[in-house]
């Protein structure tokens, strides 16, 4: 074969992470049986979620195991020359003693890093998980990387680098409290402006990486993130519009769980939402293909909005918004079940919104919360909350019965649900 033609491999199915689609690096293997690579379900387990992805079946434990009879065939497949050279990273051309030396050297020098010295980090830490590791306990590795991130005038392809490589050992141990602690520096606070390049002119998955990123930094605790809360701010109008554009399911689960880790103040829950940002939800909720994931994280988002006044006025104004979330509640999992339930129980009740409570009452929802009651089994406050709702929608509920079928139509429902107890 010529020199540079290239070669394309139909990849096993079973050698696909489920989540991410990608050949599996470091596979594990979850309580239900399903295998993952690590770094993706890692995320997934990080973002509070109880269940298997792709099952949906609740974890007896978060406990994974590595898939080794997984894991040696992916390497012989890997190390084949037509998978090799397509689908998995080549070996790296370089020892870990050389990856040393060029870090200290970094160190040394970070203005004087180019991009092949960086590309040859990025490949040896693609090729597997000890490299990753090994680069992660270098002394002054996130340092290095933080440095060439700050550097002025760079080319987005080698911020690229810099981040993807930054996210490659961003789960090894220690990683996250360094990131954390030198990003509060005040020379590393020009991080953020190769962030934002990233995000407006990257490529996809380095948008993906970056905003797992800016995630990190925004989950410290409040009195650090002020430090750098202008720097914060001005990433929410790049976040909102890749929102509004962007289509790929990773993105918007990225994102929505950077936002939910930003809005810890009212400031940037106002400002999220001035950004237009409850249509945009409301429309990922009313989508039927929104995956459970992606739909839980919008209703974490929108019960946080609620919390001020301009969030709720938005949701209020948004004519599907509430209903959406009604629709959504047996769909998703039990934590943003109850989310759903404090956001509209907020709404109607709390404020006494009367737009939501009529759009909420004509969509059944006192079937609907009389169903989320009887699947919320011994939670008090969850039901206490459904009962409060199933009262204030009672009356919308038996106004559209008698106009659409007569007193017959209600009577009907009731000696279905009447098993159900509010409290």
């Amino acid at each position: 074969m010529a020199r540079g033609e290239e070669l394309y491999i139909t990849v096993p199915s079973m050698f696909r992470c489920p989540i991410s689609l990608d050949v599996m690096k470091s596979p594990v293997s979850l309580s239900t049986g399903v295998t993952y690579d690590r770094s993706s379900i890692q995320q997934w387990l990080d973002s509070g979620h109880d269940t298997c992805p792709a099952t949906n079946q609740p974890l007896l434990s978060k406990d994974y195991v590595p898939n080794l009879t997984l894991h040696r065939l992916i390497n012989t497949w890997s190390h084949s020359s037509a998978a090799s050279s397509s689908m998995h990273p080549l070996p790296p051309e370089i020892t870990s003693g050389e990856i040393r030396q060029l870090v200290s050297g970094i160190s040394r020098r970070p203005d004087a890093a180019g991009v092949d010295e960086l590309e040859k980090i990025v490949r040896f830490a693609s090729y597997c998980e000890e490299n990753r590791r090994f680069i992660a306990n270098l002394h002054d590795s996130i340092e290095v990387i933080l440095r060439i991130l700050i550097r002025d005038n760079e080319r987005v392809e080698f911020l690229e680098s810099a981040v993807r490589l930054l996210d490659l050992i961003l789960l090894e141990n220690g990683v996250r409290e360094r990131i954390q602690r030198l990003i509060f520096k005040s020379d590393h606070e020009k991080c953020f402006d190769s962030f934002l390049s990233i995000l407006k002119n990257g490529k996809l998955s380095s948008k993906v990486q970056s905003t797992r990123i800016l995630e990190l930094i925004a989950s410290t605790n409040d009195s650090r993130q002020r430090t750098i809360g202008e720097k914060i701010e001005a990433t929410l109008p790049v976040l909102v519009h890749l929102m509004r554009t962007e289509t790929d399911k990773h993105l918007m689960e990225a994102i929505l769980s950077c936002l939910i880790s930003l809005s810890t103040s009212r400031s940037i829950k106002v400002q999220l939402v001035h950004l237009k940002l409850v249509p945009i939800l409301s429309r990922i909720l009313s989508d039927p293909e929104t995956a459970s994931p992606t739909a839980e994280r919008a209703i974490k988002t929108l019960h946080l909005l609620s919390t001020v006044a301009e969030g709720r006025t938005a949701i209020a104004e948004d004519s599907g918004c509430a209903v959406a979330v009604l629709d959504k509640l047996m769909k998703v999992q039990r934590k943003a079940k109850e989310e759903g339930v404090a956001l509209l129980w907020s709404m109607c009740c709390g404020h006494g919104d009367a737009r939501v409570r009529e759009r909420v009452g004509k969509e059944n929802g006192v079937t609907k919360m009389l169903v989320v009651m009887q699947s919320e089994g011994d939670d008090r406050i969850v039901r206490r909350m459904c009962g409060d709702l199933v009262k204030v929608l009672r009356g919308i509920a038996m106004a559209e019965s008698s106009s659409s079928y007569g007193q017959g139509g209600l009577g009907s429902l009731e000696t279905k649900t009447t098993h159900i107890k509010p409290y």
